[in-house]
């Protein structure tokens, strides 16, 4: 049997994962193309070789790759560094966690002119077409790669820095030429900015630094307390969202009376989080995005306790202030870099604050419409992909299958991870990724299996350019 040909666009963890799945469950039925610009795949934005002060937001327990396997991290990591971890509730650098990820695969690459096995490009795809046999994915060289099926995994779509007076929010401040003693203005209270307060310190900073958000809500911190066990017929599915936070509250108020922890109920509703998102009516999705999404972020998304401890004393050495409230304007200048009129939460009076750096901290693009990812910029402009009705990210069927503009789920175009939050909601943590890169895995070794004749097609390279050797030696590899 000829293996099919599976193309995965983006090589952070999304995409690695399903990599590995598909290659574990089903080397006979496919060989897979990895495309990552970066140069280092597994670890994308959020487990690049930074900051070791960056820990992960979930215990090592929890973050095992393979859900057949929970304790399969944990098992790696004691064999790396015995004194890394006291125990399972550790938080470990990100960093570290991408070494995890990216060992993952190495066993499964493709060497020479063995066809089998997973090849990596390290290159952007630029635009992706869809034929009657096969799918074509371009290269920023000009190069085309045909398969089988494409699976989108590129993560979350990062805003671009909009201007001189803006600094990388994910790369170290020194690189942004930030002052030590300079203000700093931070949009966005949520983790990105928790890491990047770090950075700051780590990097010797002692001027202010402001975060400010629209309600100013800080995440809250782990704590050891084990997840309450529901059973699932006692889920309100298809409820209302103010019915479903009362039963939510109604569970809250009585662990607390029984001396427990809200954590634990907030922990012990995640197995049920997607069926929920899925069955709760589309204006409460809409009053929840806009109401609740900041409040369940902040308890559901929390810090490690030894970052919450750096954090807190930051604020009562008044060298990180939170505010809640709303930029006004902001005007570049030519000794501070900007001056930012701002008015909290509740007030009309509008206050200035003169900064040396702004540092856009707020996450995700809001707007699907304007992604600056070209893939995905191409399936929007065919048709082949549409944007949800909530517009908070690309519409996809429960299989992952992606729903072109007449509302068709495609048979040979998938999405995974962030981008599928539209439908599945919780899908930004390892522990979600990982159950559906497994279950998309299945799925597409089944449907190989039940397929008449592989349609795999390869773009002949006496037609397009090949520049990079990575790219050379995948089309030498195969003619």
């Amino acid at each position: 049997m000829v293996r099919r040909h599976a193309i995965i666009i983006g090589g952070g963890a999304s995409g690695v994962l399903l990599a590995y799945q598909l290659l574990r469950l089903g080397r006979w039925a496919f060989r897979v193309t990895l495309i990552e610009q970066r140069p280092e795949i597994g670890r994308g934005i959020a487990y690049h070789r930074g900051n070791p002060d960056h820990l992960l937001n979930v215990r090592a327990a929890n973050m095992s790759a393979l859900p057949q396997d929970p304790d399969h991290f944990w098992r790696w990591l004691s064999a790396r560094d015995a004194n890394r971890c006291a125990d399972r509730y550790c938080f470990v650098p990100r960093r570290v966690y991408g070494d995890y990820i990216a060992g993952l695969v190495g066993p499964l690459i493709s060497r020479g002119d063995d066809a089998d096995g997973l090849r990596i490009l390290n290159s952007e795809c630029v635009s992706i077409s869809e034929n009657t046999d096969s799918v074509v994915a371009e290269l920023a060289s000009g190069a085309r790669l045909a398969g089988d099926v494409v699976i989108l995994a590129t993560g979350h779509d990062s805003r671009k820095i909009p201007a001189a007076s803006y600094a990388d929010p994910w790369g170290p401040p020194s690189y942004s030429g930030i002052r030590k003693d300079a203000a700093v203005l931070i949009l966005g209270t949520g983790l990105t900015m928790v890491d990047y307060v770090l950075s700051l310190l780590g990097d010797g900073h002692d001027g202010p630094i402001v975060a400010l958000s629209r309600r100013g809500l800080m995440p809250k911190a782990h704590r050891r307390v084990p997840p309450l066990h529901i059973d699932e017929s006692q889920v309100p599915f298809g409820a209302s969202a103010s019915q479903l936070l009362r039963w939510f509250r109604n569970h809250v108020d009585s662990r607390r009376a029984q001396g427990g922890n809200w954590r634990s109920v907030v922990d012990g509703i995640r197995p049920f989080t997607q069926r929920l998102w899925r069955e709760l009516p589309i204006d409460s999705k809409r009053r929840f995005l806009e109401h609740a999404r900041a409040w369940w972020d902040v308890h559901r998304h929390r810090m490690a306790p030894e970052v919450e401890a750096r954090i807190t004393k930051a604020v009562t050495d008044h060298r990180l202030t939170l505010i809640a409230g709303k930029i006004v304007d902001i005007s570049p200048n030519s000794t501070i870099r900007a001056r930012v009129r701002y008015r909290r939460r509740g007030q009309t009076e509008i206050e200035s604050l003169e900064v040396g750096a702004i540092v856009d901290c707020t996450g995700i693009v809001k707007d699907p419409e304007a992604t600056g990812n070209p893939a995905v910029r191409s399936l929007l402009d065919q048709g082949l992909a549409r944007i949800d009705p909530l517009r908070i990210g690309l519409e996809v069927a429960p299989d992952c299958a992606i729903v072109d503009r007449n509302g068709s789920p495609s048979r040979r175009l998938f999405a995974i991870g962030p981008l599928t939050r539209a439908a599945f909601w919780e899908i930004v943590a390892i522990p979600d990724i990982r159950n559906q890169c497994v279950q998309l895995a299945e799925r597409m070794i089944q449907n190989a299996s039940g397929a008449s004749e592989p349609t795999f097609a390869i773009a002949s390279p006496a037609m397009v350019p090949v520049d990079s050797p990575m790219e050379r030696a995948w089309f030498i590899g195969h003619h």
